[in-house]
């Protein structure tokens, strides 16, 4: 304990020390559900504030621009001295966390520490892939690994809460916050759900290098109408419970500590007022015992929704089992008004002032309020050698190979010509709610190449283009420090400079697709294909008659239908983070065999979104023959001008060697109801190189109550295989497995024909049957 912690004798924080602190392991939730063993000193405490201080446990405003030296005269600084407030986000460095903290527990009456929050999304300043692209390494125990690392700096800098993970499923890539979340299927984001979870919060959540998770957006917040940002989701509670709800309860199931509502209304009530889920669902279903925050100014928007005005809709989001408000501040200044006026109770109030606290205990901020204020650690675990070699080998293991007509691996010699807007622009490379990165010390392409190439091939550049031909547009994909400026030359001079460069060269690698923001948070986007002047200086490459290799950024699944049928190699590399240009070139010299695989579907135009693998068959399906030949048919479901088909399906992906299946058993066709069914697979490296293979199990429920989906993922493994070598695989199809919810929310499963389909991506052929008894 620190000697300013020694020097504490008055308030409560005294008393809760002589109690004594016991550890949280991550195995339970982070409030037991048979009892808060922090009850009675949290008790205590609650007895001894006064409403007003109450309330402020329940505020999260955020820092604004506090610098160090000056937070005693900051704004904040009397809120947290009066007691007003309960914890602060996004404020970054050890040394102006110490400094509020200091605050808290020697100036405020109570000297309630703070907790201090921050969007620790995909990283800490060692920056990973976007939370997409670190999905399509369908590598849980590197994903548990990434949050454990982001954690090591986060604490090191003071912070002990992220607002991650984002398990939002989405099946709608014109909804840009697609960037933040795991894709399109549920088994596979639960499973990196609860891998999130267990990497930030670790064995001991009050160790100094863990902190506590918030899952988001509960509920439903990947499924807005017309793929808008913040809009309506409308949604019966079979496809709820069957499609959209489990990665938020994999993560409860781990243990996580706090939960945050989503923006969105659910069938007409906003998620942040929400009784039916934040109390039916996830508290007395569930079994959560955590707390509940907002997210930013949530209450307040509720306003806006038209369900009432601030007091009303502050009461009715505390009733309904919110315990934190972030930033608007109405819980803070309404509630005591509407308790005088009996809209809400003394209890409730209590209620989630004690989750706070106990959350508050849970982190061992009453044992040490200054345990994650070490000013040495800093240097010593941000950012370092080890850390950064680690995120360049994820973003490789996250990239994913979607077309090659041999031209990959590219050789170390000759010239290459790198052209494009997004070749040499490290601000970037680490995508988007990256806040804590230092944007700067990301590495680009154009370094990448020229460091892992050394002095064994020649690397020319040229920007080619801007990011768009619209000045305004650029401005509104470049925001926040991530700015590619534009450097006076007209559109032709920088393609023909481009068209210079790329005759002197043997092969060109063009940098193309997305900035940083034009995905993420309110960067929603109606058309899906890259912007119009990159497409045509990728054109104007091709027509050179030298190789094209498109190396395609991008935070959302494209349509690129185009770029498909005219370049012979694409590798879509996400925004891969810090390490970002080591990455890419490590994978497209070969040093790295691409092993990514998509877990979210790309279309071939925005009419087919949203668009996703495991849809329902409809009574009029169009016959698999007409389907894969893209042939139409009256009165059946397809389209007139396009392919029901996607362009890239879900779980696809390519590598420099080839991987065939075979000897596909079960170990039964009959089943009984609480039978488990083994299947095991051969896989076969058949090609020239070394490389790793995502197993994908899928099972399809011929005929039940309600309708099935075509297939579902049921499990995935990552293998490694020599060339020339074979494994068998083997998965274990639990009875869980094969249940569903019917139509009264029932989790059953029902006899009858089960088929199993084992393959590369989803559209894998090799099949077995078992008939459930």
């Amino acid at each position: 304990m620190s000697s300013v912690t020694n020097r504490i004798t008055t308030g409560v924080l005294a008393m809760a020390l002589t109690f004594g602190l016991s550890c949280k392991k991550q195995g339970d939730s982070v409030q037991s559900s048979d009892g808060n063993p922090f009850a009675a000193k949290v008790d205590s405490i609650v007895r001894l504030m006064t409403l007003e201080e109450k309330l402020g446990q329940l505020n999260l405003p955020s820092s604004g621009d506090i610098t160090t030296g000056e937070a005693q005269s900051s704004n904040i600084a009397q809120k947290i001295a009066e007691g007003k407030v309960g914890g602060l986000f996004n404020i970054k460095s050890v040394e102006k966390i110490r400094e509020v903290q200091k605050i808290a527990v020697e100036k405020s009456r109570l000297k309630i520490p703070l907790i201090f929050g921050m969007d620790v999304i995909h990283g800490y300043e060692t920056t990973f892939p976007i939370p997409l692209g670190l999905s399509a390494s369908w590598d849980m125990d590197m994903i548990e690994k990434t949050a454990r690392m982001a954690a090591q700096e986060a604490t090191a800098d003071g912070i002990n809460w992220t607002f991650s993970p984002m398990v939002d499923v989405s099946r709608d890539s014109r909804w840009g916050r697609i960037s933040e979340g795991s894709g399109e299927d549920s088994f596979l984001g639960s499973e990196i759900a609860k891998a999130m979870v267990k990497g930030y919060q670790g064995e001991d959540i009050a160790a100094n290098n863990t902190m506590m998770s918030c899952v988001k957006h509960f509920a439903l917040y990947g499924a807005p109408e017309a793929g808008r940002d913040y809009n309506t989701v409308d949604m019966s509670k079979v496809r709820m419970y069957n499609e959209y709800l489990p990665p938020y309860k994999a993560a409860v199931d781990a243990g996580v500590g706090s939960v945050m509502a989503s923006f969105n209304d659910i069938n007409g009530v906003p998620a942040t007022a929400n009784k039916w889920l934040l109390t039916d669902l996830l508290r007395d279903e569930w079994g959560f015992n955590g707390f509940v925050v907002s997210d930013y100014t949530g209450i307040n928007e509720m306003v806006a929704h038209g369900i009432g005005e601030l007091q009303q809709v502050s009461a009715q989001a505390l009733t309904a089992g919110l315990d934190m408000d972030m930033v608007g501040e109405g819980l803070l200044t309404t509630l005591k008004k509407s308790l005088d006026e009996g809209k809400v109770t003394p209890e409730e109030i209590d209620t989630a002032v004690k989750r706070i606290l106990t959350a508050k205990y849970q982190l061992g901020l009453f044992e040490d309020p200054y345990k994650y204020c070490n000013l040495e650690r800093p240097k010593k675990e941000i950012f370092t050698p080890e850390n950064k070699a680690f995120a360049r080998k994820v973003a490789a293991e996250s990239m994913v190979l979607l077309k090659n007509e041999g031209i990959l691996p590219l050789k170390k010699s000759g010239t290459i010509a790198l052209i494009g807007p997004l070749a040499n622009t490290a601000v970037n490379m680490a995508g988007t709610w990256s806040v804590a990165t230092r944007q700067e010390n990301s590495n680009p392409l154009l370094e990448g190449l020229r460091t892992v190439v050394g002095g064994q091939a020649n690397i020319l550049y040229a920007k080619g283009s801007n990011v768009d031909y619209d000045l305004q547009y650029e401005k509104n994909v470049t925001m926040f420090g991530k700015e590619i400026p534009r450097d006076g030359r007209s559109d032709q001079q920088l393609l023909d400079e481009a068209l210079t460069v790329a005759r002197r060269s043997d092969v060109i690698v063009a940098a193309l697709g997305e900035t940083a923001e034009l995905s993420g948070e309110s960067s929603s986007v109606s058309n899906l294909q890259m912007p119009q002047v990159q497409k045509d200086l990728l054109n104007a490459l091709l027509k050179t008659g030298k190789p094209v290799v498109l190396v395609l950024f991008t935070g959302r699944p494209l349509a690129i239908v185009e770029e498909d049928a005219s370049v012979p190699a694409i590798l879509n590399v996400w925004f891969p983070g810090s390490e970002a240009g080591l990455a890419i070139s490590d994978v497209l010299f070969g040093d790295v065999n691409p092993s990514g695989k998509l877990t979210a579907t790309f279309p071939r135009n925005v009419g087919q979104v949203p668009i996703y693998y495991n849809h329902k068959n409809t009574g009029r399906p169009l016959p698999q023959e007409k389907e894969e030949n893209c042939e139409f048919q009256k009165f059946v479901s397809n389209y007139l001008d396009v392919c029901n088909t996607p362009l890239f399906p879900f779980g696809y992906g390519l590598s420099y060697t080839s991987f065939e299946y075979s000897d596909l058993k079960l170990d039964k066709s009959e089943v009984g109801q609480n039978e488990p069914v083994t299947v095991n697979v051969t896989v076969t490296n058949t090609g020239d190189f070394d490389g790793k293979e995502v197993v994908q199990l899928y099972l399809r429920d011929v005929v039940r109550s309600i309708t099935p989906p075509v297939r579902e993922l049921k499990g995935f493994e990552k293998i490694f295989l020599k060339k020339g070598e074979s494994k068998t695989v083997s998965f274990t199809l639990e009875p869980a497995d094969l249940k569903f919810y019917n139509s009264e929310l029932e989790f059953v499963s029902e006899p009858g024909a089960f088929e199993v389909f084992v393959g590369t991506d989803s559209n894998a052929s090799l099949q077995a049957a078992f008939e459930l008894q």
